[in-house]
This record gives structure tokens, C-alpha cells and sequence, in this order.
């Protein structure tokens, strides 16, 4: 677990006080929506339905996260950025109702358990200059349309992720931080409120339990909405994109986006258990002091087996030329081969810009850039046997070797 720094420990003991005597950044629901409508002066939020989960997610952080000073300003600071993203799409849309004709066309949605090398393929896939994908930078400040690279907004999202790191110092060793590189499907649907994105950044049980028995849907929807402002400034053959999350909800993916092309990863889920309880440890001790690497780990097994489950489920109603499957190990020891076998099985072509693409990509972000992260499944209260069983399923279906 990445440890805090003396300046963030002394700010946090501060702000304690301060959030004790009632001076803390407040996480009431309508002052943070007033607060977005003020700073945008726009009102319309569009339909209702996300309030349901902002209030779940709320009332979890408030009760159960046990946020630091710096988390309770980093929630409230999130959220307002959510509900005024909301805000703008909205008013975008009623302003150029035409943006809802843009056809989103066969998608190609990257999907696998954590740390099954979905980051690395996503980066070299969308590399391709010929397709679309998501930039951190544009999803982070995507007003007015971006229709080309904006030096200024890079430069303040850069700002920003140089923030994050103090605040989280080593977090590159773990999971990969640009302006540039792609960003994944969460963030799309975070103004939703119904997104993985939470349980990841904050320790929110309820907002978890109420996550699992959600719809979708809308939250998908939300995403295609994006999607669409999005390349109605520029365009690609087709958009790349990316989460472990939709492992979780391919039902509702397919239901929104019903002729993506999807590739599924996978990785010896012993490997995958250690590494995502690292990262969540990480991620949640920078804003909180509810972090308990053996709960993350239990969390963790629980989350990924269900997914796993689920996404069988779906894959049993699919035909097999759906899905490309690709294992960790074929991405990191024959990347362009890798590639171009995807291509191949979707029927896209492979020009030498696309394997151009992969190495550049390669070349800028190699292996270990930012120095390795150890970890064990023991660190998290895990045990190999355990977790063999748990994956016994998944393993058997897709040759997954232990």
C-alpha cells in the first residue's frame, strides 16, 4: 500500500479538526448540485434516474468511507465535476439535437479481469491513427468539442495528474497516468452515478451492494451519449475502448452497443487478485482511513468471481466469433502478432500504420517505466488454493492455467 506523505498526514490532521467543528467540504446533495448549476449557470440535468445512485453514493461516503479531509475535498470535487459534465452535455444536445444522429458503429470494446494486460492492449489498439479513442484529457474537459489535441487542456490535465501523484506517490509503478493515453469507459459514465469508478476510488459498501442490482442500462446510454458528442468534433472508423468493468454488465453493453466487437483478456487470476488489491489499497488509502487490505482482498475475490460468472452467462448466448480471446502472456511476447491476429479475427485491416502504431506505443510506454510493484495474495488475506477453487469455472472454460 502506497504510504502518504508528512505534508498530507499534517494536512489531513488539520482538516480533521476543521471537518469535527463543522467546517469540512460538505457532500450534501443538493448543495452540490446547486453548486454545479452555479458554476455552469445551466439547470437542466436531463432525466432524473442518476439521482438514485448519487444519493446511494453519498450517503456511503458519508457513513462508511471514513474519508479524510483530503478525500471529502476530493469526492465533493469529483461529483461537482460529474453533475457539471451532465449539465453541459444536456445543454449541448438540446442546442445540437443533431449530435444525437451520429451513429456510433461497431465498437470495439476491450474487456478482462484486472491486470490481464487490458491497459497495455487498449494503448496499443487505439494507437491506430485510423480509430477513435477517448484521451484522459478530453474526457476530463471535454468543453467545447474537441476536434483537435488542445495544448492548453493537456497541460491542465497534466497539472492535475501531477497532483494525483503527490498525493499518491508511486501510483505509476501500479497503473499507468497520461493525459494522452486513453481513458477508460468509467469515466463515461460516472455522470451516470451508476459506475465502478466509485468502488474504486472510495471504500463504499452500501454504493457497491446497490451497484450489483442496478440497471445498467442507462449508465451505458449515458456512455453512447458521450460517445457521440465526442465525434461529432472528430471521428474514427471506429472507437476503441475500455474497462475490467464491463466483465460485470456485458448484458447492458450489448444492449446499448449491440454490434460491438469485444476481446476478452486473460491471466492466471492469482496474478490478477494480487495486483487489483494493490492498486484498490492504493487508490483508496490517498482519500480514506477505512483501508483493510485483507477486506480489499475478500472484496476483491467476491467482485471478479461474480463477474467472471456473469460475463459466461452472456458469452453462453453469443456465437464464438463474437468474442477474440488473448491471453496476457501472447500480448507482452508477440504484441504486433497480437494485434493483427484481433484484426484479422473482426475483420479490420491491418495497414502498416497499425503496427506502427503498437510500437510507438510500446517504445513511449514500455514495461516497468515507472519501476515495478511487488505483491503477494498473503499481503491481502488471500490464499492460492482459495483462489484456484473460486476461479475453477473460468479457468476450466478458457485454458487458464494456474
Amino acid at each position: 500500500m502506497l504510504a502518504q506523505g508528512r505534508a498530507l498526514r499534517v494536512f489531513n490532521g488539520v482538516g480533521g479538526v476543521v471537518s469535527r467543528l463543522g467546517w469540512g467540504p460538505g457532500l450534501d446533495e443538493a448543495e452540490l448540485i446547486a453548486a454545479a448549476r452555479r458554476r455552469t449557470g445551466l439547470s437542466d440535468l436531463g432525466d432524473e434516474g442518476f439521482r438514485e445512485g448519487l444519493g446511494v453514493l453519498l450517503a456511503s461516503l458519508e457513513g462508511e468511507a471514513q474519508l479524510t479531509t483530503l478525500g471529502r475535498l476530493a469526492a465533493r470535487t469529483r461529483i461537482v465535476g460529474l453533475l457539471e459534465t451532465r449539465l453541459r452535455l444536456v445543454d449541448h444536445q438540446r442546442c445540437h439535437p443533431e449530435v444525437a444522429d451520429e451513429r456510433v458503429e461497431r465498437p470495439l470494446f476491450v474487456l478482462g479481469l484486472p491486470r490481464t494486460g487490458t491497459t497495455v492492449l487498449y494503448g496499443m489498439l487505439a494507437a491506430d491513427p485510423s480509430m477513435r479513442s477517448p484521451a484522459t484529457w478530453e474526457v476530463s474537459r471535454p468543453f467545447p468539442p474537441p476536434a483537435a489535441d488542445d495544448p492548453d487542456r493537456i497541460a491542465a490535465m497534466d497539472r492535475d495528474l501531477a497532483r494525483f501523484r503527490r498525493i499518491a506517490p508511486g501510483i505509476d509503478h501500479i497503473h499507468p497516468l497520461g493525459a494522452r493515453l486513453p481513458q477508460e469507459c468509467l469515466a463515461l459514465q460516472a455522470p451516470q452515478f451508476a459506475s465502478y469508478e466509485f468502488v474504486t476510488a472510495f471504500p463504499v459498501p452500501s454504493y457497491w451492494t446497490w451497484l450489483r442490482q442496478a440497471d445498467l442500462v442507462p449508465a451505458y446510454r449515458f456512455e453512447r451519449q458521450f460517445l457521440q458528442y465526442l465525434q461529432s468534433a472528430r471521428r474514427g472508423r471506429h472507437w476503441i475502448l475500455k474497462t475490467p468493468g464491463h466483465l460485470m454488465w456485458l448484458d447492458a453493453l450489448l444492449e446499448v452497443f449491440p454490434d460491438a466487437m469485444l476481446v476478452q483478456t486473460h491471466r492466471d487470476p492469482s496474478e490478477v487478485l494480487a495486483s487489483v488489491s494493490s492498486l484498490m489499497c492504493a487508490m483508496r488509502s490517498s482519500v480514506s482511513g477505512a483501508v483493510d487490505p485483507h477486506q480489499v482482498g475478500r472484496e476483491q475475490l467476491d467482485a471478479w468471481v461474480w463477474g467472471l460468472e456473469r460475463t459466461m452467462q452472456v458469452r453462453d448466448r453469443l456465437p464464438d466469433d463474437r468474442v477474440v480471446d488473448v491471453r496476457y502472456e501472447d500480448t507482452v511476447r508477440d504484441p504486433v502478432g497480437t494485434t493483427r491476429h484481433i484484426y484479422d479475427r473482426l475483420g479490420l485491416e491491418v495497414t502498416p500504420a497499425v503496427e506502427e502504431g503498437v510500437r510507438a506505443y510500446l517504445t513511449d510506454n514500455p514495461r516497468d517505466k515507472h519501476g515495478s510493484h511487488r505483491y503477494t495474495l498473503d499481503e491481502f488475506g488471500l490464499d492460492a488454493d482459495e483462489v484456484d477453487a473460486a476461479f475453477a469455472g473460468y479457468r476450466g472454460r478458457f485454458m487458464v492455467d494456474a
